[in-house]
This record gives structure tokens, C-alpha cells and sequence, in this order.
């Protein structure tokens, strides 16, 4: 009993930390950090009860096959932590508790470290700008972008309102967030006080 709460505490900690890693500069749901949490002291627990009994272990191989029916797919993140936190779970469920531990810097360090190099994306917006059609789309807005942005894109150029205007779709990053309103005033003094949107980019699903 001593040892099931050693090793259960450890594996506690362990989930909140990985928890916490798979937050860093994410957008995720509650529901999944509480995933994050409890799965390593959840598969410790199963490993610790099967304690070696074949048909034990079968019977839960099973179960567990049949839990990624009723799970949606992830995205490549989502995906490396939930086996993350199965290893973690699995190793100190056969007592190796250094091993999980040293596992768990390694590759949260590591996930950290790659997030920082890449630069942060908190600061990337979409931004679509509506302008009339007899207005040259190309340049008008560089100046603004130069001064209020480290780098802006143009994604996307189509007709709406039967061609009679344009609507620009950017993705930019902003070098002050705090200059946002002031940026966006700028551009509505240019496009006639057209529609103006902006907004996170859509993230996407990185499926394995």
C-alpha cells in the first residue's frame, strides 16, 4: 500500500507538470488538460494491478483498444503528450520512477525550448480588410504594416458584394499588441470605413 501511494503521488505531480507543459503557448480545452492530469496516475494504477497476471493484462489491452473509438483525433501536440503520459504512467506503474521523472524533462525541456526558438505565435492575427474596387490593393497598406507589424502576408484576394468590392485577407504579427486599435484606425482612414476584421488565425489540426 506504501508504495501504490508513492507512486501514486509521484505520478500525480508528474500530470500536473505535463499538464502544464502541454499549456505553454497552447489553446486547449479543460477537459483535455484533466486528461493530461490523471491519465499517467490512471495507467500506473492498471499497470500496478496487473502486477504480471496474463490474463489480466489482456483483458485490459482490450479496454483500452476500445477507448480510441470514443475518442475524436488529435492534432501531432495533443497526440505526443497523450502517449507522454501513458510512458509516464506505464514506468512508474513497474516502479521506475527516475526513469519518468528524467523522461519527462527531457521532453517537456525540449518542447519548451523548440516552442521558444520558433517564436511565439500570440501575436498573430488574420486580419481581412474590405476595400472598394477601384482601389489599388497593391502597397496601399505597406507603410502601416512597416510601422505597426513585423511581418504581414497577403493569403488570400477575392470579390464580394456581386465585385463591386475586395476583401484582403491577411496574416500579420503585430510588434505591440497595445497598438492594435490605433493600427486598425489607420487602415479604416484608408479602405473608406469598409468592413474590417481581425482576429487569432484558425489553428489547424496536424494530424499524424
Amino acid at each position: 500500500m506504501e508504495e501504490f501511494l508513492v507512486c501514486t503521488a509521484v505520478s500525480l505531480v508528474m500530470g500536473a507538470a505535463l499538464a502544464w507543459i502541454h499549456t505553454y503557448q497552447n489553446h486547449v480545452t479543460k477537459n483535455f488538460i484533466l486528461t493530461m492530469a490523471l491519465l499517467p496516475v490512471i495507467v500506473q494504477t492498471v499497470i500496478m494491478l496487473v502486477n504480471g497476471n496474463l490474463g489480466t493484462g489482456v483483458a485490459v489491452m482490450g479496454a483500452f483498444s476500445l477507448v480510441r473509438f470514443r475518442s475524436m483525433p488529435g492534432n501531432s501536440r495533443e497526440i505526443v503528450s497523450v502517449f507522454l503520459a501513458m510512458v509516464i504512467g506505464l514506468a512508474n506503474g513497474m516502479g521506475y520512477l527516475g526513469v519518468s521523472a528524467l523522461l519527462l524533462v527531457i521532453v517537456g525541456g525540449m518542447t519548451i525550448l523548440v516552442i521558444r526558438v520558433g517564436g511565439s505565435h500570440m501575436s498573430e492575427k488574420e486580419l481581412k480588410i474590405t476595400i472598394p474596387e477601384n482601389l489599388d490593393y497593391s502597397g496601399v497598406f505597406d507603410d502601416l504594416f512597416h510601422k505597426y507589424t513585423n511581418r504581414a502576408e497577403l493569403i488570400r484576394v477575392r470579390t464580394v458584394n456581386m465585385g463591386s468590392l475586395y476583401e484582403l485577407q491577411y496574416h500579420i504579427e503585430l510588434k505591440d499588441e497595445r497598438s492594435e486599435k490605433e493600427f486598425l484606425d489607420q487602415i479604416r482612414c484608408r479602405n473608406g470605413n469598409l468592413t474590417l476584421v481581425c482576429g487569432r488565425i484558425p489553428v489547424g489540426r496536424d494530424e499524424l
